[in-house]
């Protein structure tokens, strides 16, 4: 499974219609499916988005919660009622619902923005201001990450600050 990699603003028109960064296209293209899924954020103005393979990981730690419990029950209806298959057209496009262009509060430009597995889609002025405060969280707590031991070469287990 390839990864979604960097921050890339594209241009939406006034249908609606945004072309997917040709490196997401290929990364959503190995997983089997033409296309993207979307849904909101429940933690920020942004669309989620992901590939098949992805969604069915989701779907499957959502069926190790309790069955008919709450916490099933919100995120069923957060993840999964909320998403919506977006096919790509013959040029990469995908076409936006006007309610998810509203949810984030899209104008004329889209930023597509990499999380690794998975990417979100943000108004790019509004992402700007929460990567910048993303940094001075990290910064001012002097975060540092474990990398995970694997195929990662021969500085698998150093911290990456």
């Amino acid at each position: 499974m390839g990864l979604f990699l960097s921050t890339i603003i594209n241009k939406i028109d006034k249908k609606g219609r945004v072309s997917v960064p040709a490196s997401f296209r290929v990364t959503l293209g190995s997983q089997g499916y033409q296309g993207v899924i979307l849904f909101r954020s429940y933690k920020y103005p942004a669309l989620e988005g992901c590939g098949l393979q992805y969604m069915e990981r989701l779907s499957g730690s959502v069926d190790q919660l309790d069955l008919f419990s709450q916490t099933q029950d919100d995120f069923a209806a957060t993840l999964f009622a909320d998403s919506m298959q977006i096919a790509f057209d013959g040029e990469g496009r995908i076409l936006l619902p006007e309610s998810l262009i509203s949810f984030v509060s899209l104008e004329d430009q889209v930023a597509f923005v990499g999380r690794g597995a998975t990417f979100q889609i943000w108004n790019p002025e509004k992402f700007k201001a929460h990567q910048e405060k993303a940094r001075e969280r990290l910064a001012s707590h002097s975060q540092t990450l474990k990398l995970q031991a694997g195929n990662c070469g021969p500085r698998g287990g150093d911290d990456v600050s």
